[in-house]
């Protein structure tokens, strides 16, 4: 498989060639992942790859794996992993992931990303992943999720801790009172976040044993944030 290089500049003056390939961005609910993951889209022109993009476009498409999935979905069951695994396999087959991509919402078990490692060291030319962790401490991801809110006409978007409308609650442009999500409660807040733990702390550990992991500070605003991000991926590549 052919592989293209970017070219980036480091801070002292050197120039590093590295092809991007498949980046993991990590990271609890109000991180900022698909953020980031559109700043990366944009600088280097890598798609972004999610799971549940992936699920939809095959159950919409009536694609053999889009029926599978479906009947266990109508079922009111889980989507398996190996059924999952398939889709993605699928989908990192398309041209447009040559350079490398991002993957949102997977792997998001030990399971899906020991899969993964062994299918791409299986594919000739390709690169293992790299794991970027963006972290944000507790109570600021709590003020990032409890605190949004949406305009339900104009769609306009608030946030009353850290964007707040210029009358409290009301939207500045047509003054309707903001909308609030029935899941941006800190009750569900909590449970995302212990389900998330639970699940990705044995990913973190995989990549970070295997030397291809890295934390940056995401409570930097987005470019820096992205800087960083895109900086971490340069080092991992060596």
């Amino acid at each position: 498989m052919a592989v293209a290089v970017i070219e980036r500049r480091t801070e002292d003056g050197q120039t590093v060639r590295v092809t991007p390939g498949p980046i993991l961005l990590l990271g609890a609910p109000g991180v900022g992942k698909g953020t980031q993951a559109k700043e990366i889209v944009a600088a280097w022109g890598i798609p972004q790859i999610s799971t549940g993009d992936i699920l939809r476009a095959n159950v919409s498409g009536g694609t053999e794996l889009g029926k599978k999935a479906k009947a266990v979905m109508d079922r009111g069951e889980l989507v398996s992993d190996d059924l999952v695994n398939e889709m993605v396999a699928d989908r990192l087959q398309k041209p447009d992931t040559m350079n490398g991509y991002i993957l949102d919402g997977f792997p998001r078990t030990l399971g899906q990303a020991e899969w993964l490692d062994a299918y791409l060291a299986a594919q000739s030319g390709s690169l293992p992943v790299v794991a970027i962790s963006i972290k944000v401490g507790y109570t600021q991801l709590l003020r990032r999720i409890t605190g949004r809110r949406t305009c339900p006409v104009c769609k306009s978007t608030y946030n009353i801790y850290l964007q707040p409308p210029k009358v409290d609650e009301k939207c500045d442009l047509d003054g309707t009172p903001l909308a609030r999500r029935s899941d941006d409660t800190e009750e569900v807040f909590e449970e995302r976040m212990r389900t998330y733990e639970s699940l990705t702390a044995l990913v973190v550990e995989h990549y970070r044993a295997l030397g291809r992991f890295e934390e940056v500070d995401g409570e930097q605003p987005v470019d820096a944030v992205a800087a960083a991000v895109m900086a971490a991926v340069l080092r991992l590549r060596g």
